[in-house]
């Protein structure tokens, strides 16, 4: 798909109606033996602490409160699922990079990834919020690799993408692309997003809908 492709009105408004049904968490996963049936089909975002997963999961399906946010990094510590009328669960992932935790739980909180992400059979598509205003960074490449690895589908999805200008943001969906070439189980195909001002809520709504049609 090319970054400049437009989709299609019928994908936009089945996307819209799709996410438009009401949304319900269903439990917060700490360990492997906690996880649900593998039922339906299943998104996953993941991201640097505080990049604003539980801020875009609010905005994607319109209920404020959702996903829990805070501006304190590491606040997520388990997988939290949220499950729509539709069929499709999307679950949100403990940060990484930074979390206010002793070391043992942040260790045991990546542990529980790696395990999640290698046995997770309905998982079809991971989704990697980077931070706009600082682009991708060391350990946003370590957990492209252990997806490379583990044979599953990711796509980058910026976020903040209002916070910087839009040459600037033009220039990192650019050095993205490039920085993407060398990771064989990513999605060639950048979505830049704003929870705040809404941005790019119609097109993320329609990739996770193209999952559930493939």
């Amino acid at each position: 798909m090319d970054q400049d492709s437009q989709y299609e009105p019928e994908l936009l408004e089945e996307a819209r109606v799709m996410f438009a049904r009401p949304w319900t968490f269903t439990r917060g996963v700490p360990s492997m033996k906690f996880l649900p049936e593998a039922d339906g089909v299943e998104v996953a975002f993941a991201g640097r602490s505080n990049v604003g997963k539980s801020s875009l999961i609010n905005a994607l399906t319109s209920q404020h409160g959702l996903a829990r946010t805070s501006n304190t990094p590491g606040r997520t510590q388990e997988l939290n699922f949220f499950v729509s009328e539709s069929g499709i669960t999307i679950v949100d992932m403990p940060g990484y990079g930074f979390a206010k935790a002793p070391k043992a739980k942040v260790d045991d909180w990546n542990r529980l990834i790696r395990s999640y992400l290698r046995g997770r059979p309905n998982l079809r598509r991971v989704y990697v919020l980077i931070d706009a205003r600082h682009g991708i960074k060391t350990n946003d490449i370590e957990v492209m690799s252990m997806l490379d690895k583990s044979a599953v589908s990711y796509q980058v999805v910026l976020t903040k993408a209002d916070k910087i200008s839009a040459t600037q943001l033009e220039a990192l969906k650019a050095a993205s692309l490039e920085t993407l070439r060398k990771h064989p189980a990513s999605h060639p195909f950048i979505l830049a997003t704003s929870s705040e001002k809404r941005l790019g809520l119609d097109e993320l709504r329609a990739e996770i809908a193209m999952l559930r049609e493939e």
